[in-house]
């Protein structure tokens, strides 16, 4: 794979990582076939931001775990109210960590 592509993909979603998974990403990237790359790059990824706000905002009706896929914990809080806040303040300083290992997740199965 070209290294400016690589540099390109990087510098425009590298948002979406962790800052420890981007040397791994460089590396799986290099190499990914043609293929490989384009289906990485038409992928659409989950901004860990926004979750985090939503998190904030809405957090406590689990709205957040939705966005994530973790259906099974969202449904807990909206029916518990986040475990009476308790899961909705932790959330709030781990979702952005989980949006992010599952953008990873996402990009090293199509790699």
């Amino acid at each position: 794979m070209d290294e400016q592509k690589i540099n390109l993909w990087l510098g425009s979603n590298a948002k979406y990582f962790d800052a420890t998974q981007i040397p791994i990403l460089r590396e799986k990237l290099k190499k990914a076939s043609d293929e490989q790359y384009i289906a990485v790059q038409t992928q659409s990824y989950i901004n860990p931001t926004v979750t985090t706000i939503i998190s904030v905002l809405l957090g406590g009706l689990g709205i957040d775990r939705f966005m994530v896929g973790d259906i099974g914990m969202g449904v807990l809080k909206l029916l518990t109210g986040g475990l009476c806040g308790v899961l909705w303040l932790i959330d709030i300083f781990t979702i952005s960590k989980k949006v992010k290992n599952k953008n990873f997740a996402q990009v090293s199965m199509l790699l």
